[in-house]
């Protein structure tokens, strides 16, 4: 039997997320985490409503972050040689074309949050007809929209000469980010394996939800070569070996979108539990269980995880909301009105309960996603006075991702049924303000981790568990918990729906209290 250290068998994770890729070693027996390292990652927009990243930093990123991280642990006197499997998770829709012999990206990655396909979904619509429209939802479990991988696929192999060129060639590769890093690090053109999971297939609107494989009449709808896709596996198996650096040998055994890990990580496993991960953008998942529901109020039908190949899949229902954190990094480099997002929580705070500067916002910058799929809306502020100040804006951009929560809870309560506590993650959580204004909208306890890496854990579990080296079961991990504080009555006060929009914030008249919140 294999010997290791004073803290087990160590299991790596790869968090690649829109902002930022980091780079964890956990340690399999107790889910510490023992060290990490993280680099922010650049966006870039050559026209409006476009959205790219750079696909080759993305991977550098990731390769930099590894090889930092293993140096960490040999200044901690701990053995890399520890570190038995990693597990992914990234950025989902998110796509990449890349040429399968040079290995060169063939255009930028082009991120979810991007709109140029605007076009292609109205095109779509029109020629198609709403009936193939329609069977286009019920297969996959995705509305038509700019959101997801296929349309930006599709732009891709219309309007790119190079990608068009590598199709007729047979050199063409296609995926979301997991897809070029599981390809990249298992070996690239000499013998990378060219796979994505079941959580992240599920977000390019090709898949079907019931037989988990390519659907001949999605990529017919979308004008999809198949032979360009990767094989579809389970989110826990060995996927191929790191061919190169201080990992060299270590097999890639999990892999799982960033808000199905993030379920994962909290230890969302049965039916009816619910997390939010509050990040760039703003991610509720409802596990399902087995059952393929298919939303009647704008929810997304995604899967949640698959344990291994012969395991069943397990499904959820999703409310994702496009703007969160992009919100404060906004105000911070658009508007400059704060110098650090960490600020919002203090500056927030300052807004008195009868100040006359409240304002309404919605941060509608490239429309609103569930449960309302308006390509069409924009951010708008509403209300400001002369007695607004930047305090006012603040606290009303928090409160706007209180409110889009609450139109996705209570969808999914119409769906499902009620939540009954809500576990957070995310950057934006660690903001006690927020979290204390989600409980008091939504009416129900919120409760945020102190190990905040959920995403990243997710990941290290599914792979752990394909490796056979994480325990099958682990007690709840310490956690901040928010009461509400504030009356049925005053929540329906607090809640507003204007005509063209949806879902709006405006400050508030109640102060969350510090006895709110329960430490255990």
């Amino acid at each position: 039997m294999r010997e290791f250290g004073k803290f087990g068998p160590l299991i790596g994770a790869v968090d690649e997320g829109t902002s930022n890729v980091k780079f964890l070693v956990f340690a399999a027996n107790t889910s510490e985490v023992l060290t990490y390292h993280q680099i922010s990652l650049k966006r870039f927009s050559p026209q409006e409503g476009w959205i790219e990243q750079d696909a080759l930093e993305i991977l550098n990123a990731v390769l930099e972050c590894i090889e930092v991280t293993i140096d960490n642990l040999r200044k901690l006197d701990i053995n890399p040689g520890d570190v038995v499997g990693i597990g992914i998770t990234n950025q989902r829709e998110t796509t990449i074309v890349w040429n399968s012999v040079t290995g060169q990206p063939l255009y930028s990655a082009i991120v979810w949050l991007d709109v140029r396909t605007s076009s292609i979904v109205d095109e779509l619509i029109k020629v198609k007809g709403a009936q193939c429209v329609n069977a286009v939802t019920q297969t996959s479990g995705l509305p038509l929209s700019t959101y997801f991988s296929s349309v930006k696929l599709k732009w891709l192999l219309t309007n790119v000469s190079a990608v068009k060129d590598a199709v007729k060639a047979g050199e063409c590769m296609a995926g979301t980010v997991d897809s070029w890093l599981i390809w990249n690090l298992t070996g690239g053109s000499h013998g990378g394996s060219h796979i994505t999971d079941v959580t992240n297939a599920s977000r390019t609107q090709l898949m079907s939800l019931r037989s988990l494989k390519w659907d001949k009449g999605l990529l017919r709808f979308f004008d999809i070569p198949l032979e360009i896709l990767p094989k579809i596996k389970s989110s826990a198996e060995i996927y191929g070996y790191i061919s190169t650096g201080s990992l060299l040998g270590v097999p890639i055994a999990g892999c799982l979108g960033d808000q199905q890990a993030a379920l994962v990580g909290q230890g969302c496993m049965r039916f009816g539990q619910v997390k939010c991960t509050f990040g760039t953008g703003c991610f509720l998942l409802y596990n399902t269980g087995d059952s393929i529901i298919h939303s009647q109020q704008g929810l997304l039908t995604t899967v949640a995880y698959k344990l291994g190949p012969d395991a069943p899949p397990v499904y959820a229902l999703e409310g994702s909301v496009a703007i969160a954190g992009d919100t404060l990094q906004w105000l911070r480099d658009g508007l400059e009105l704060i110098s650090d997002v960490q600020d919002t929580e203090a500056l927030a705070s300052e807004v008195n309960d009868d100040d006359e500067g409240s304002i309404c916002f919605v941060p509608a910058f490239n429309g609103l996603y569930s449960p309302y799929w308006r390509k069409d809306a924009r951010g708008i502020m509403c209300g400001i006075s002369a007695k607004t100040r930047r305090e006012h804006i603040v606290r009303a951009a928090l409160e706007s991702v209180c409110h889009q929560t609450r139109s996705v809870a209570t969808a999914m309560a119409a769906d499902c049924a009620p939540l009954g506590r809500l576990l957070a993650d995310g950057g934006m959580a660690q903001n006690s303000l927020l979290m204390q204004m989600q409980a008091d909208i939504l009416g129900i306890p919120v409760i945020r981790p102190l190990m905040m890496e959920s995403t990243a854990l997710g990941a290290a579990i599914v792979a752990g568990r394909a490796l056979r080296v994480w325990p099958t079961s682990t007690p709840s991990p310490p956690a901040d918990t928010f009461i509400p504080a504030t009356t049925s009555e005053g929540r329906v006060y607090e809640y507003f729906r204007p005509t063209h929009f949806g879902v709006f914030s405006r400050t508030s008249n109640y102060r969350p209290q510090v006895p709110c919140l329960i430490r255990h």
